[in-house]
């Protein structure tokens, strides 16, 4: 297994595996163009050169960040491979020095199992809305807020 960095080639395979969970109404749907804008925020997992999981670390602030876009391919799923992602994350954001990193996630038990807590979202600063305002279920949210002290 290979953590790392998403290249623009990795772009259509992330594409495709989030709109694969999209379409069956468990994360949100990224745009191409969505994808290719934020890339270097995303990491992808390999296992004998066939990426198998996908991810991105977003910064919002000097000690808050967000885990977005987590993804396991159907036929890995249950191997650990969503949980390396979200360890690999972590360990990311504490070499940037964030104290504090966050999910909006309809995945509450896997979550909750990596130490995640949920929480009000009223809590949250309005700084992290601002990519909900694009979102089809605006401003009737039903994913969960989670956070993690780090």
């Amino acid at each position: 297994m290979l953590i790392r960095k998403a290249s623009l080639t990795d772009s259509e395979t992330i594409y495709d595996l989030v709109n694969y969970y999209a379409n069956k109404g468990l994360m949100l749907s990224r745009s191409r163009s969505s994808i290719y804008e934020y890339i270097r925020n995303y990491s992808v997992m390999e296992i004998n050169g066939q990426v198998v999981g996908i991810g991105a670390l977003s910064i919002f602030w000097s000690d808050l960040a967000e885990i977005r876009t987590l993804a396991v391919k159907k036929s890995f799923l249950r191997q650990g491979i969503g949980k390396k992602l979200v360890e690999h994350f972590i360990e990311e954001a504490k070499e940037l020095g964030i104290k504090k990193i966050f999910t909006l996630t309809y995945q509450e038990d896997f979550f909750g199992k990596c130490g995640f807590l949920t929480t009000n979202k009223e809590e949250m600063p309005h700084k992290i809305w601002k990519d909900c305002l694009d979102c089809p279920k605006f401003p009737n949210c039903d994913e969960v807020l989670m956070i993690k002290k780090i």
